[in-house]
This record gives structure tokens, sequence and C-alpha cells, in this order.
């Protein structure tokens, strides 16, 4: 039995601000947006991972939920309490400049993590945490990079 990931969901409370971010400053490609029956289908995804979307919903997208429960979603996206996404790259520094440039908020510049990774991470528009990871080469344990230029 072969198993894939094919979607995976980020809770938003503005599309066009979402969409703005994850096509402009992360190079998503935008796969899908659809208005159904008062709510918004969208999907972004890499060119990378063309059988791999991530769908931006509004924080409770389930019509039953109750206005409390909508109100106490929409309070924890917006302290940024919801999860968010890890993502890797080829590049660690250099997309960490690419998304900076673009004005996304900064939660951590690259660092070499102890567990094999060098990593960033930044705040999408609606507080969700992105982190942006590079395996370490083997030998370079410890052994901060600087930041490129340019």
């Amino acid at each position: 039995m072969a198993l894939k990931l094919s979607q995976c969901f980020i809770a938003v409370d503005d599309h066009d601000k979402a969409l703005a971010f994850y096509r402009d400053a992360l190079g998503m490609e935008v796969r899908n947006d659809v208005a159904f029956e008062g709510m918004r289908w969208v999907t972004v995804g890499s060119p990378e991972q063309p059988d791999v979307e991530i769908v931006l919903e509004p924080p409770l997208a389930d019509p039953g939920a109750s206005p409390a429960d909508r109100q106490a979603v929409a309070e924890l996206l917006a302290k940024g309490m919801l999860r968010g996404v890890i993502f890797s790259t080829d590049d660690v520094d250099a997309t960490f400049e690419r998304i900076r440039a673009a004005g996304a908020e900064v939660l951590q510049e690259p660092v070499d993590q102890p567990y094999g990774v060098r990593d960033c991470a930044f705040r999408d528009p609606a507080g969700n945490m992105l982190r942006f990871n590079q395996p370490r080469t083997p030998g370079t344990a410890g052994t901060p990079r600087t930041p490129r230029n340019g």
C-alpha cells in the first residue's frame, strides 16, 4: 500500500494577504482559487512538488462549528498558536534573505541546529509559523555559517 501526502491545511484569516505571501514571497504556484457556497478553496504548491498542495482555509472551516469555537480558533490564530509547516530548501541563507526582503516577520535568523539542520523561521500574514531548513553537510556540526551577501 503506497501512501503519499496530497494536501495539508494552513489556517488564514485573509486569503488575499495569504496568496500574496505564499505566491510572491515564497514563490508558490496558485493551483486553485474557487468560491463555493460562501467559502473559498485556495491551494498553493511548490513547482518542485506538483503532487502536494497547501490548502489556505479559514481558521475553522467546519460548517458545524459553533460561533464560540470559531472565535476561539480565530483568537489562537491571531496569537500565532496554531501549527505551521516546515519547508526544506537547498540554501537556507538565500531563502531567508528573499523572504525577509519581502517583508515577512522574522522569528529566527538562520542558525545551525544540534539535530542536523540549518534553519530559520517566519510568520505568515495570519501568524502561522513557517520554518525553512537545510540539512547540514557532514562534519559541520557546531560550525556556524555566515549568511551570504546579496
